[in-house]
């Protein structure tokens, strides 16, 4: 058995509680599909890793460090590649080169040096800027297989309370009022400091979208819950560098979905 065939009992588990039982077939098959991949686009897998929702292999094709990304719901993938494709121009969202969507696969290049904002820390005009990237003209089309943001809200908040998390129904209620409500714009759903990299010349670059049709303002919420200075201060400031941002609406999620952060 390779090194990156080795699944630690821990990420099963999580997957498990986010997939249901029907997730231990996924993982016996895995290491065929990974390989019958990375023979297709000329990969040498290197390491495995991941989070709740894929599991991510490092790979070099060409001499290049590349990601192999694959989920056992392909509607995930479906749904994140709609949204990188939507967003190919915008060089602060990592680049799509392939996919294989009926198996949940997608091949993603690398950012450089790639380390997390929460690591590294930020700046409100860094973030600004970021957010004002990913405000890419258009709507929905006929073809989007991508859901209203109402349906990303039930979704946080479902998987909250499957974790234990109580007196949160206040709170959720507000969160659909809003998400049915305000503009229409592409939405990344899960925008925290954990999921933006530092790129080239320290651009911030984005990575692992939950996209959803909504109020793009949903993704500043992580942005401004801490930081120097006051909740309102703050959103103020963020709103005066972002176009479009509207500091009540900002306000309103912010209390809605505060007992999901942190």
């Amino acid at each position: 058995m390779e090194e990156w065939e080795r699944v630690p009992s821990g990420v099963r588990e999580r997957f498990g509680v986010r997939f249901g039982a029907q997730v231990a077939g996924w993982w016996d098959e895995l290491p065929g599909l990974v390989g019958e991949l990375a023979g297709r686009w000329g990969l040498e897998v290197v390491s495995a890793g991941g989070g709740g929702t894929s599991r991510v292999f490092r790979c070099v094709r060409g001499g290049a460090v590349v990601w192999l990304k694959l989920t056992p719901e392909p509607a995930i993938a479906r749904e994140e590649a709609e949204a990188l494709r939507r967003w190919a121009a915008v060089p602060s969202v990592v680049a799509l080169l392939a996919a294989d969507l009926p198996a949940g696969a997608l091949l993603l290049a690398d950012v450089r040096p790639g380390t997390t904002l929460r690591e590294l820390g930020w700046s409100l005009p860094e973030v600004a800027a970021l957010l004002r990237d990913l405000r890419v003209p258009g709507g929905p089309g006929a073809d989007s297989v991508l859901r209203p943001l109402a349906h990303r809200v039930g979704f946080v908040f479902d998987l909250a309370e499957r974790r234990g998390r109580t007196g949160l129904a206040e709170h959720r209620a507000a969160a659909l009022e809003l998400a049915a409500s305000g503009p229409v714009g592409l939405v990344h759903g899960d925008l925290h400091p954990s999921n933006v990299l530092a790129g080239p010349g320290g651009r911030p670059v984005a990575i692992d979208p939950r996209p959803s049709w909504g109020d793009p303002d949903f993704d500043a919420v992580d942005w401004v819950l801490t930081g120097p200075g006051g909740l309102e201060r703050r959103i103020a400031d963020l709103a005066a560098l972002v176009p479009g941002l509207s500091p009540e609406r900002l306000h309103a999620w912010c209390r809605a979905l505060a007992p999901l952060t942190g």
